[in-house]
């Protein structure tokens, strides 16, 4: 009979005094059932979703670190407006990591549990900033020979994020894309989906070195936020690729609102009569982040047809199907080295995910500041 697994987990807890607490917790992980299967978890990335939950709506100045090893407590004050957000999750411990990897070390009795035993694999199971998950096997996507649990840790949130763009694009009848915050791990990806697929792409970034990355990458827009030229270089390089869809990862600030003044002052220069309702050609930003907390602002100055919504990459994927879903993740596994590879800072244990000089370079959620947390040590 398969024993249980006893190792630590991280959880996130909001105090009604106001105070953010992270710790890490002994938790036994069962026995698998028949069709389930426990994972030594190897590798899991802090990812911005992921932040949001960790650190929640705390106060990243306050932040202080009681205690050492496994006893390490991470404290933080939440400013006393935004506790009312924070009412739901008052009280609870509440388990973080939205995916990761590792290996199968116990199955439960069922031919698919079983010929999994022994497996490295990815899963988007939750909790898995942890030793130890039991999972479904039918969740777990069995890594191409020769991948480690690094490569494979981030095999779902950033790829089926750049997969469920391109998918958003064709089934709304859009021929081109522009993408926020594009150095990311996540940009990257997109930058080769497009290049493969013939898809023009739109990247804007922040600092003149992520235009030279990109460059470097084969993206042929490239357009730097920080440039006095920033407004005229997006309009050009929408009226060369026709983009009418944006999906902007800042979420707050005005960014998501000037995209939009751009595609209708593209619109306007290949237009052949004036309307001042302005163009008839829909324009969609869709907000998938929120690197900037703060309120999303923008002048209506982009005619009437125009839209601005949330995205969301799991809500979009159930709507595709399991069908589709499959063929999404087969490319993936595919190419889990080239397209989809993921690059980290630096790779921390779970211990040292509570330290504070830790949180202040991830708690950013900046580009070429993402870390990956290994459990095993």
């Amino acid at each position: 009979m398969t024993t249980a697994f006893t190792g630590l987990q991280l959880r996130s807890l909001v105090t009604p005094e106001g105070e953010l607490r992270v710790s890490l917790v002994p938790v036994e992980t069962p026995a698998p059932a028949a069709d389930e299967v426990v994972i030594r978890v190897q590798a899991t990335p802090l990812n911005p979703s992921d932040i949001g939950l960790l650190l929640g709506a705390a106060d990243m100045s306050t932040a202080q670190t009681a205690g050492s090893g496994a006893e390490s407590v991470l404290t933080m004050r939440i400013p006393p407006a935004a506790m009312k957000a924070m009412a739901p999750r008052v009280g609870q411990a509440m388990p973080v990591g939205n995916e990761g990897a590792g290996l199968v070390v116990a199955a439960g009795t069922s031919p698919a549990a079983q010929a999994l035993l022994g497996k490295t694999v990815s899963v988007l199971a939750g909790a898995m900033y942890a030793q130890y998950r039991c999972v479904k096997a039918d969740a777990c996507l069995v890594l191409p020979e020769g991948a480690t649990a690094a490569q494979g840790a981030s095999c779902y949130v950033n790829p089926l994020t750049a997969l469920g763009f391109v998918e958003t694009m064709r089934h709304e009848v859009h021929k081109a894309i522009v993408h926020t915050a594009a150095a990311s791990n996540l940009g990257q990806m997109l930058n080769k989906i497009c290049i493969q697929d013939g898809i023009p792409l739109v990247n804007i970034v922040r600092k003149p070195e992520q235009v030279a990355l990109l460059r470097g990458l084969g993206a042929q827009w490239v357009c730097d936020q920080s440039s006095g030229s920033f407004s005229a270089d997006l309009t050009a390089a929408l009226v060369a690729t026709g983009a009418t869809l944006g999906f902007d990862a800042t979420g707050g600030g005005k960014l998501g609102g000037q995209i939009l003044a751009c595609m209708e002052a593209a619109l306007n220069q290949t237009a052949k009569e004036y309307s001042r309702y302005g163009s008839t050609t829909h324009k969609q930003v869709y907000l998938y982040g929120s690197l900037d907390t703060g309120p999303t602002e923008f002048n209506r100055s982009f005619g009437m047809a125009w839209g601005m919504g949330g995205w969301l990459v799991f809500p979009y994927l159930q709507k595709l199907g399991p069908a589709k879903m499959q063929e999404l993740k087969a490319r993936v596994a595919a190419e889990l080295t080239t397209t989809f590879a993921s690059h980290y800072a630096k790779e921390i244990s779970l211990a040292e995910t509570l330290g504070t000089e830790a949180v202040a370079v991830y708690g950013q959620r900046a580009t070429g500041t993402k870390y990956l947390i290994n459990p095993s040590f």
